[in-house]
């Protein structure tokens, strides 16, 4: 052997004494103790190998709901005007409501996958007018902020 490879060999040998050495002074302040999962079996261990427990465990994790497009847009439809109140301005809301008709459009010309669409498109002025009749309704059955009290200066006491 060379006086290269040598010194190879010596280098990854101090390299693995350096990493021991590390942990077990990590270990003696304690810096591996109370860690989540510790004095718990591993899940899924010796279970058959999947190559998508990532994604399994990302979906779980998250709560991840994937559905198929003509169910998502059903649910989006029934949550569209409560998802409209929730906008400032009409022209936010106009522009949430034209999004949701392009969807509703790209998927009726799309293959079907899943479930039949059956959600049509929305008409977007009378959506609007019926956002802003919510939105005046509100304003009528929410009580009115109480006006501040004034401060009576110290010389008019």
């Amino acid at each position: 052997m060379d006086e290269e490879g040598k010194a190879r060999k010596a280098r990854i040998e101090q390299q693995q004494t350096w990493v021991d050495l590390q942990v077990r002074q990590a270990m003696e302040r304690g810096d591996f103790d109370d860690l989540p999962g510790a004095g718990k079996p591993i899940p899924d261990l010796g279970a058959t190998h999947d190559p998508d427990w990532w994604v399994k465990r990302l979906v779980e994790r998250e709560h991840i709901t994937v559905l198929p497009p003509a169910l998502q847009l059903r649910k989006d439809d029934a949550e569209l005007e409560a998802a409209l109140d929730r906008l400032g301005s009409e022209r936010e809301a106009r522009t949430f409501v034209e999004d949701f008709n392009a969807r509703v459009l790209r998927a009726r010309y799309t293959p079907v996958d899943g479930p039949p669409l059956i959600t049509m498109p929305r008409d977007v002025d009378e959506t609007l007018a019926g956002w802003h009749e919510r939105r005046a309704a509100r304003r009528r059955t929410s009580p009115a902020a109480p006006a501040p009290e004034r401060r009576r200066r110290w010389w008019r006491r």
